[in-house]
């Protein structure tokens, strides 16, 4: 199977260098709105389409790193140190000496294609004079946008050695977009020699048409006017056809319908059709079930390389976050893989139910709390803990995790890097449940918080002692058989929201919590 091995970008977009190494079959990109998981894939999608046309439709000044711009209008502006944006495509399971050679970052011989796009030598003397006026922008005028082979030969759409499509959700409803989607899979689906008879049967199917039933009405036309159809490449069969699902344009579906029927169609095994599909956050416009079938679909697709930009968890975990690769708002050129997570992490991950898992990846800093109570109270107790300061201030985020996945979570914060304060009962044994249970996951970015008293066992129980006096006055009143300790532990949820709305600013915080909002602040 032809498939991408990795990618290498430099001056591309947030991009001053980065480097990713691709699984063949299956890559999950995951990051904050800014994080460059959208550039990744536009990075992809240009180099394979070979298109100087659509390069310029985005424009050098939107797809080169501001970054670099910046730094080079701050220097003395030599023009030898004008900027270049470049992004290499280094392929596996390619035997063709067309793209193998050393035409690539490594200096080694490699299989693949690259873009480039740098100033024409012929016009460094007008770039110069641009440059000697106080400019706040590169000439991209005067630059070329160049694709060539590993082999450092020129490389053009015909010669492309994978074949294609980029879904982007968000475009789903754009016409322009549709209609590359459509050329894009009628390419993959038909041969040349195919299409070629098709483009050459549909210009004579205009012709007959034009001959047979508009002759009634040009017969009625002078020699100078007539009617005709438009035969050029702007009217050709790559720009009429549709895809269709029950005699229905696609386009005529409603967003959702059109997400999943693209990406279902692009799924498709048969042979030689895509190498690569691109998805970008193939969740959007979709609801829980189809999503569901859009993933099992996904899992059963063979003999191609899928690339996922997403925000959603769910599609992560259950796709596989073996395959979840990181990319990081604060550091561009260092992204995290999860591939050394353990198997059955990943596996426990797959069937469990909703989680948090991305929330958890995506931050900084987090406090693991083991149910809805904790969960409620949390940011009040953090108030009262660290006067002044919030979650929210401190970029601390708050995550509920049933008790069972605790070690889960930690495993996959400790292969991230995130600080974690993780804050549990003791259930009757401090030593056994709380220090011994953990003692292999426990680090100077990882601890455990729970209250060292076996008798004081649960979240509830320690709120009730520390704050008797709130809890009797919001929960005595009414109560027959059961004690408000009691109440509060059969209510837990109810309990926790009540206080939070009417106390919560009064609330003592239990040691142990207040222990772990002093470590994470740290």
């Amino acid at each position: 199977m032809t498939s991408i091995k990795k990618l290498v970008l430099k001056n591309f977009k947030r991009f001053r260098s980065l480097e990713l190494d691709f699984d063949n079959e299956l890559n999950i990109l995951v990051g904050g709105n800014e994080a460059g998981k959208s550039s990744v894939l536009q990075a992809l999608d240009l180099v394979m389409s070979a298109s100087r046309s659509k390069v310029t439709s985005f424009g050098l000044d939107s797809l080169f790193s501001q970054d670099c711009i910046t730094e080079f209008l701050a220097s003395d502006k030599a023009l030898v140190n004008l900027p270049e944006m470049i992004v290499e495509v280094f392929i596996s399971g390619l035997a063709d000496a067309d793209f193998d050679g050393r035409n690539n970052s490594t200096r080694r011989d490699a299989v693949g294609i690259k873009l480039v796009c740098k100033p024409i030598d012929e016009f460094l003397p007008n770039i110069k004079a641009i440059l000697d006026e106080k400019v706040e922008s590169l000439p991209f005028e005067y630059y070329g946008i160049f694709f060539y082979s590993f082999s450092e030969e020129p490389f053009f759409p015909h010669m492309k050695p994978l074949k294609h499509v980029l879904i982007d959700s968000a475009q789903i409803n754009n016409e322009y977009a549709t209609n590359s989607y459509t050329r894009s899979m009628y390419i993959a689906h038909a041969n040349v020699v195919e299409r070629n008879l098709h483009a050459f049967e549909y210009r004579r199917a205009k012709s007959k048409f034009r001959d047979e039933h508009l002759k009634s009405v040009n017969d009625l036309l002078n020699d100078t006017y007539k009617f005709d159809v438009r035969t050029n490449p702007k009217a050709s069969l790559e720009t009429d056809i549709i895809i269709t699902e029950d005699d229905i344009p696609i386009d005529a579906r409603g967003k959702g319908r059109q997400c999943f029927i693209k990406t279902e169609f692009a799924l498709r095994d048969r042979e030689h059709s895509l190498d690569v599909l691109l998805l970008e956050e193939p969740e959007n416009h979709l609801s829980h079930v189809h999503l569901k079938k859009l993933i099992d679909r996904i899992h059963a697709s063979t003999k191609k390389q899928l690339f996922i930009a997403t925000h959603s968890s769910f599609i992560a975990t259950r796709l596989n976050l073996k395959n979840v690769l990181i990319l990081s708002e604060q550091e561009p050129s260092r992204p995290t893989t999860l591939k050394h997570l353990s198997k059955s992490t990943a596996e426990f991950f797959m069937k469990a139910p909703d989680n948090n898992v991305l929330e958890l990846a995506l931050c900084s800093k987090a406090i693991l709390v083991e149910g809805d109570a904790e969960f409620i109270l949390m940011d009040a107790l953090y108030k009262n803990a660290a006067p002044g300061f919030s979650t929210d201030s401190d970029g601390v985020h708050v995550i509920s995790v049933d008790g069972t996945s605790f070690k889960r979570y930690l495993e996959l914060a400790h292969l991230l890097g995130v600080r974690v304060a993780a804050i549990r009962d003791n259930d009757r044994d401090y030593q056994a449940n709380c220090v011994a249970n953990y003692k292999e996951h426990v680090s100077a970015s990882i601890q455990i918080f729970a209250d060292t008293d076996n008798a004081r066992n649960t979240f509830e129980v320690c709120m009730y002692q520390d704050n008797k006096k709130i809890c009797d006055d919001e929960f005595l009143a009414g109560r027959v058989s059961l004690t408000v300790e009691n109440y509060m532990l059969k209510n837990k949820t109810d309990a926790a929201f009540q206080l939070l709305e009417k106390r919560g600013a009064d609330l003592a915080v239990p040691s142990y919590i207040a222990k772990a909002v002093e470590w994470i602040r740290a």
